[in-house]
């Protein structure tokens, strides 16, 4: 089977057991504060293990993609090393919500790999929860008498709570698991070493390859377990992994998963596949890094150096890196494996189809810019060799410095101090990424103490559409511990408050408790279930309240979101259809809109779009809101679906004219509300994309108010009421003549003092030395100091310089002498700086420093002085 049928084959087999097959979640999770990436293919369904969602198919499978490069479940440093880790990958998946449990899903599970899949029976070992005494847990027999009717009891092994105890994360769903495990060794070997003894031990042929969780527990924050109030099954067979047991690989990489992408590296770079264990890895790991950064962008995550935007930044500038220190790969060429990749897996994830382009421009853009960053890396790098020929080993700080600043993986900093005939101190190296770390745990060090549950039968429901206030109660309440202070965490029965999401920012208000009013902060989700952040809790939790939204900024929020579907129509009917929002993010005070195109907005269509939203707005056009609408009718009126969004089968549909989208925010009654757009920037944020930021209502008039002011202000002070552009024209014609009259004198200065102090220069065993104190520009300083090491190839000129208060040295070497290696102006400007309490670099031919000591100048010029008897 090649791997497409591999997939097929295991969602035909759950289709024949009355499963839904739904399609993939996005890898990239846009509301869920607790998770970036979807890490497990339960993530799309944790809503429902946590009661948050109703169920809407009891039995459901499907292929998930997922991603595991942070926290908890990450596998990056093990990716190309080993023949089996990840970054992305599909979890084949199956679940039964409250339907069935631990018997269905064993004898399925047994049924598809021995007798669809054909896969040995002798081969498989399977694992069971052997119990735990801290959590006060049996083993899990029933599970282990389901797997006797299929398996000998000698292959039925007990595991700990490490390998055979499921949670989700510190708290939350969880329960014990049952490991299937094939071991893929040849004959001889399995004859040498019993398979059973390899299980959980790392062995790269011994492998698990489905999990079947059974959900029944819930963690709480101190620890202790209870019952959920429905069991659940949640399954997940790594995709990769089983395509190699059935095309009988032993090395994921091998398989037709990867081999067409391996065998592309190959041909661009020249280099065969298993030509060298070092090339190999590097083949494995851009092929792996490659799926991870394609279905990322294809899911509507730009790299950025923010957040997820960061970690897919670092992923790709990873791939590049050992493309460039393994293969030989000084050139973009990661964005050329995209159409094998899309050849491969299109046909079932059609987003990569229709983003093919968008994706190939964004990858080609970062990976020329990291090429430049890592171009200015080693020019650091050999500045750094340059200015300190004796030492023998590079500062530890130095090579953090290389890593953190330029992206440098500390093996290419060792290889170039190799080449140097340097070591590296790597003390010092680990010192500065154990600070880095401390740093990210503290900035991400968040405690949430349990949920205290005051109505466990109330379902928590959003009015904010049609409400700004409710009287409402807390269904539940937890404590929040971050950064040195407490804050709250508030759910309510109903309430008005708009969750953070689809890029609008969460409302923020009262909640009236009695005679106390207390702030929300913000509102956010998590889960499904709709948070509001306050600092403290009312007296009496179990109250009546009131919730009210800020009427102003829930107005200024709703003015920026509704410009945002106005901007977006104007772009599409002035640059073209071919816009397609990226994202966006809409606040009180403005808003952010991102759009593909390929070049920037001219002045023109910049104002084109402008004037065209304006109009929009004077149309005043009526909010046509339709809710909780089939996904198919939505389509039918051609609304607009953000990509990289998953979309259930009912969706709420915004309609403003002509702007028809698929929008859960809020928005005016009619456009006419908004009064007035303006741009106020356009640029770039990737190759591909542009981003307009733009501001409505009172900060538009705040803005041109502001615009007229300062008019006002230069037509006083050009003294030209009538014409200000002309007076200020006349302005800059009078400064650039005094200009170059200033240039002119600073020439004629220069020329002057340079055939001064060459003729006062002395000759100092073969050198001819200029020392000088002087007060001048230090840009004059550069030009004078060039000029007199022009005069010959012995020339070294040092001057002393107090300018604006403050001393500093430039030291000047002729080229001959700086190539010949006898001088060093970086070594000897450093070495002068002291007497000024300063420190300086640069090149070997001219270098400065600067310092805050003035009674060393005359110091300077006699250590200057002595240097060279």
């Amino acid at each position: 089977m090649n791997a497409q049928q591999i997939r097929q084959t295991f969602l035909d087999f759950f289709r024949s057991k009355q499963h839904e097959t739904v399609s993939s979640a996005p890898m990239v999770i846009k509301d869920d504060p607790t998770l970036m990436f979807t890490n497990a293919g339960m993530n799309q369904f944790k809503d429902i293990f946590l009661g948050n969602s109703p169920v809407k198919f009891p039995r459901i499978a499907n292929s998930q993609k997922c991603l595991r490069v942070s926290g908890k479940h990450n596998d990056l440093e093990e990716v190309g090393h080993d023949t089996y880790h990840h970054t992305m990958f599909e979890m084949l998946g199956n679940w039964s919500f409250g339907d069935y449990f631990k018997h269905e899903a064993i004898e399925w599970a047994w049924e598809l790999l021995t007798e669809v899949y054909k896969i040995d029976k002798d081969r498989l070992y399977v694992t069971i929860f052997g119990g735990d005494q801290e959590d006060k847990l049996e083993a899990d027999m029933e599970a282990y008498e389901f797997w006797k009717k299929h398996i000998a009891e000698d292959r039925i092994l007990r595991g700990s709570k490490k390998d055979n105890f499921w949670e989700m994360g510190d708290t939350g769903p969880c329960g014990p698991c049952s490991e299937i495990h094939v071991d893929i060794r040849n004959d001889e070997d399995r004859k040498k070493i019993e398979g059973a003894t390899l299980v959980n031990a790392s062995d790269p042929l011994v492998i698990e390859i489905w999990n079947l969780v059974f959900m029944e527990f819930n963690r709480l924050a101190n620890g202790s377990l209870q019952p959920l109030p429905a069991k659940h099954v949640d399954t997940g067979m790594g995709f990769e992994r089983l395509c190699m047991v059935l095309q009988k690989k032993q090395s994921n990489y091998d398989t037709d998963v990867f081999q067409p992408i391996i065998r592309e590296i190959s041909a661009i770079s020249g280099i065969s596949y298993g030509f060298s264990v070092k090339s190999d890895v590097a083949m494995r790991v851009i092929a792996d890094h490659l799926r991870a950064i394609v279905f990322a962008i294809a899911d509507g995550q730009l790299p950025s150096n923010n957040k997820a935007g960061y970690v897919i930044r670092r992923i790709l500038r990873r791939a590049v890196r050992y493309g460039y220190t393994f293969l030989n790969l000084n050139e973009p060429f990661i964005h050329k494996l995209i159409p094998v990749l899309v050849n491969q897996m299109g046909s079932y994830f059609d987003e990569l189809n229709t983003q093919k382009s968008l994706i190939e421009k964004v990858i080609a853009e970062e990976e020329a810019s990291f090429l430049r960053t890592l171009s200015h890396g080693i020019g650091k790098f050999n500045q750094y060799i340059e200015s300190n020929p004796s030492s023998s080993l590079i500062d530890g700080s130095f090579a953090f410095e290389l890593y953190d600043t330029y992206g440098f993986p500390i093996d290419l900093t060792g290889l170039m101090a190799r080449e140097a005939g340097k070591d590296v101190d790597m003390a010092g190296f680990s010192k500065g990424l154990e600070k880095q770390k401390e740093r990210s745990r503290k900035d991400a060090s968040v405690e949430l103490d349990d949920w205290i549950v005051l109505d466990q039968g109330s379902k928590e429901v959003f009015v904010g559409y049609d409400k700004l206030a409710v009287e409402t109660k807390i269904t539940r309440y937890r404590k929040v511990h971050s950064k040195g202070r407490d804050s709250y965490q508030i759910a309510l029965a109903e309430t008005p408050f708009y969750a953070e999401s689809g890029g609008q920012v969460g409302d923020t208000g009262v909640i009236e408790a009695g005679n106390i009013s207390i702030p929300v902060n913000d509102t956010r989700k998590e889960n499904n279930l709709i948070i509001h952040i306050t600092d403290v809790l009312p007296a009496d939790p179990g109250s009546v309240v009131k919730a009210i939204v800020s009427k102003e900024a829930r107005q200024n929020t709703a003015n920026n979101h509704t410009a945002t579907h106005l901007l977006h129509q104007a772009l599409r009917e002035i640059i073209g259809t071919h816009v397609e929002q990226k994202g966006s993010y809409v606040h009180p005070d403005y808003l952010r809109f991102d759009f593909s195109h390929f070049q920037k907005l001219s002045d023109n269509d910049t104002a084109q779009v402008e004037k065209r939203v304006n109009q929009l707005i004077r149309e005043n056009s009526n909010l046509n809101e339709s809710r909780g609408i089939p996904m198919e009718d939505a389509r039918k009126m051609g609304a607009l679906a953000l990509f990289g969004e998953k979309y259930g089968d009912s969706v709420r549909v915004i309609r403003f004219g002509e702007s028809v989208e698929l929008c859960g925010g809020t928005h005016v009654h009619a456009t006419g509300q908004i009064g007035l757009f303006r741009i106020v920037s356009e640029s770039a944020i990737a190759a591909g994309v542009r981003r307009i930021e733009a501001i409505t209502a009172e900060k538009a008039v705040s803005y041109y108010t502001g615009q007229i002011e300062i008019i006002a202000e230069i037509k006083e002070m050009v003294k030209n009421p009538v014409d200000p552009i002309r007076g200020v024209k006349n302005l800059m014609e009078e400064n650039q003549k005094l200009r170059s009259r200033i240039d002119e004198l600073n020439s004629s200065l220069v020329n002057d003092l340079a055939r001064k102090l060459i003729e006062e220069a002395v000759i100092v065993n073969g050198i001819r030395l200029i020392t000088a104190s002087l007060e001048l520009d230090p840009a004059i300083i550069r030009d004078l100091t060039y000029k007199t090491t022009a005069a010959g190839d012995n020339m070294v000129t040092i001057v002393v310089n107090l300018y604006e208060g403050k001393p500093g040295i430039t030291v000047a070497i002729s080229d001959t002498l700086a190539k010949s290696g006898q001088l060093n102006a970086g070594i000897i400007v450093k070495d002068l700086a002291r007497e000024i309490q300063g420190g300086g670099g640069g090149q070997p031919h001219y270098a400065t420093a600067g310092g805050k000591d003035i009674t060393g100048i005359d110091r300077v010029i006699e250590k200057a002085k002595g240097l060279f008897k």
